[in-house]
């Protein structure tokens, strides 16, 4: 039997105070893969970093490492009962989802998520001409934002709820890192964040709610083919009567889900082509040269492959899902690890993407690391999505919609970060720059025939 490696109780708190993401990473790296058992006290979970542990945690064993316990209750105050649960809640949800996010599903959707996506950034001209900087997480949500709402919830919800909801479900993602690291905490015990995620979560009901009723008025399921429609029709029947509540919780998951990855993720992108101006000279004129004057359409983005491979990276950098709590249910073995039954186990993407025993010059964004040698890698070394039967339904959602946003912007415009600073990653639902990024969009001349 092995022993992991056990970091203490004076230790670990004050680094996971200071920096959690980035210091469970370095935890992770320092034990070279190694099982890390983290002191917090009254709470002992397990670090599992290596890509066969990840690999056991997962796939092979997955149905003995649940998405239970502690870590979980922050997030399912939120969500509830939907795709973020287990047995029947987990399996029913995800039959009436999964449709809807087939690679094929998805392709058919491209079209109308172009447009989407390109009447919103035409909206940026105004800050453009005015050279008002933007805010480039709030950006990137918005743009996306309007993406999901007309494609996936079939024009349902109007812009101007969407654009009420997005900030909201903002609220709740970073008001919950405080929970996350220190789960064991009573919720008899008031801690930072409680009251603005409790507001919020109030606000986003007062919303869907209203939505859900209106959807039942209308007729769900009649012609259409939304995630309104699928989730109350399979909820409530043709009749309409059902539980509401179970209604409402799929929809929040699977907005919050369909839109925080992706603008997460693009968020960091701009402070990394500012760091690396060789990769987003490279990435400039691929995109120059494809799509033109635009505007970008899906066929573009198959012809896109270093924007690809830009966005693989990033994903392994820079993963939206940076932690992946399960617990045991049964005594079991990692590693020659004995764990117990009822044990918490972490797995960080944040982490194993970093590990230098299967990344060289793991810390350094380099697209060209995609370029041919991803077949003799690990299978769990990149998991940004997850892995196994739990893996992320909206994987197939980024791959269409993060190219046509990226594409759409640098055709357009070059994007200029005007305050540059090492970036924090806040510990949430996601890992989002604790700083605001600050963009000045440059509008790209060209020589059009007269």
């Amino acid at each position: 039997m092995t022993s992991p490696k056990v970091l203490p109780f004076h230790k670990t708190i004050p680094r996971l105070v200071k920096d959690p993401v980035t210091e469970l990473a370095r935890m992770g790296a320092e034990a070279g893969g190694r099982i890390v058992r983290l002191n917090l006290g009254p709470f002992r979970p397990y670090l599992v970093s290596h890509p066969d542990h990840v690999q056991q945690v997962l796939k092979t064993e997955w149905s003995n490492f649940l998405r239970e316990g502690m870590f979980w209750r922050p997030v399912r105050r939120l969500t509830g009962q939907g795709i973020l649960r287990e047995g029947e809640d987990w399996a029913s949800t995800r039959k009436i989802l999964q449709p809807l996010f087939t690679a094929r599903y998805m392709a058919s959707l491209a079209e109308d998520m172009a447009d989407a996506i390109a009447e919103r950034i035409l909206e940026l001209d105004d800050h453009a001409r005015a050279g008002r900087p933007i805010d480039g997480a709030g950006q990137m949500t918005a743009i996306v934002n309007q993406a999901v709402v007309k494609v996936l919830f079939g024009g349902r919800i109007s812009r101007d709820t969407a654009e009420r909801l997005a900030p909201e479900f903002a609220t709740c993602a970073t008001t919950i890192g405080f929970r996350l690291l220190f789960p064991f905490v009573p919720y008899s015990v008031k801690v930072p964040g409680d009251r603005a995620f409790l507001r919020a979560m109030k606000n986003i009901d007062e919303i869907v709610y209203p939505l859900i009723e209106q959807a039942r008025r209308e007729g769900a399921g009649i012609g259409k083919m939304d995630l309104i429609s699928a989730v109350l029709t399979s909820r409530t029947g043709q009749d309409g009567k059902g539980d509401l509540r179970q209604v409402r919780d799929d929809l929040v998951s699977m907005y919050a889900t369909s839109t925080e990855t992706t603008a997460m993720s693009l968020t960091w992108l701009w402070a990394v082509l500012h760091e690396y101006p060789a990769v987003s000279a490279r990435l400039h004129e691929e995109i120059d040269r494809v799509v033109g004057d635009g505007p970008v359409r899906p066929e573009h983005a198959t012809r896109l492959p270093y924007l690809h491979m830009v966005l693989q990276e990033l994903l392994r950098l820079y993963p939206a899902g940076w932690i992946i709590p399960r617990q045991a249910v049964a005594d079991t073995e990692i590693g020659g690890v004995r764990i117990k039954s009822g044990s918490q186990v972490l797995i960080s993407p944040y982490t194993t993407h970093r590990l230098p025993e299967f990344w060289d010059r793991p810390l350094e964004f380099d697209p060209d690391r995609w370029a041919g040698e991803s077949t003799r890698r690990h299978r769990y070394a990149y998991f940004p999505f997850g892995a196994g039967p739990h893996s992320c339904l909206g994987q197939n959602l980024f791959n269409v919609e993060a190219p046509l946003v990226v594409a759409g912007l640098l055709s357009r415009y070059r994007l200029v970060l005007t305050n540059p600073q090492r970036l924090i990653p806040v510990p949430g639902a996601s890992a989002r720059p604790k700083q605001q990024l600050l963009l000045r969009l440059m509008p790209i001349e060209r020589n059009r025939p007269t």
